[in-house]
């Protein structure tokens, strides 16, 4: 399921993480159309998009499952995945000395996970693992970002809605940042 990015970063490529086991995730399957674009319809994240929007997002849309512990996304790698949780709690990750993780924020059903693949120089920020058993909406952000270049429509309702996720995240990390004692001085 890996995918090639369309854009290759400039200068030197980051680090690799290390590695951690690859386990692949379960694909569902036989999700007809009608019920995808009533399952994303009820997503938070989707919410007031209109139906040709929904529609057109159905068509590219999984419903994916990962298992307690398994990583969905390591920081450093492509960032080309996108995801919706339906079900389950995941932990975003943050790469600290000699490659310890240190967890920043547990997501549940209704939030998204990965929005990198919106914005050069598409390399993931975070690492996610899951908490529990994990059911999600999954879209290859390649994909997207294609849609988007064709659809402004549709890449204008995304960009707002990733927009108000990362400030969300970077409120956040500043709060975080704030309460730690070694940076407060």
């Amino acid at each position: 399921m890996s995918e090639s990015m369309s854009d290759p970063p400039s200068g030197a490529e980051p680090e690799s993480p290390p590695e951690r086991e690859k386990v692949a995730p379960i694909i569902q399957t036989g999700t007809a159309p009608e019920e995808m674009t009533t399952l994303i319809a009820r997503q938070p994240f989707f919410a007031g998009l209109p139906p040709r929007l929904l529609e057109r997002l159905a068509g590219e849309a999984l419903v994916m499952q990962y298992e307690i512990g398994q990583q969905i996304l390591n920081e450093g790698e492509p960032a080309n995945r996108f995801y919706l949780i339906l079900e389950g709690q995941v932990v975003l990750e943050a790469e600290g000395e000699e490659h310890s993780q240190t967890p920043l924020q547990t997501l549940g059903p209704g939030e998204d996970l990965g929005w990198s693949w919106l914005f050069r120089p598409y390399y993931l920020h975070f690492s996610a693992r899951a908490l529990t058993r994990v059911r999600v909406l999954f879209f290859y952000g390649t994909r997207l970002r294609q849609h988007c270049e064709a659809d402004h429509e549709l890449g204008y309702e995304l960009l707002k809605r990733v927009g108000e996720v990362v400030v969300k995240r970077v409120e956040l990390m500043r709060r975080k940042l704030s309460e730690t004692p070694d940076l407060r001085g």
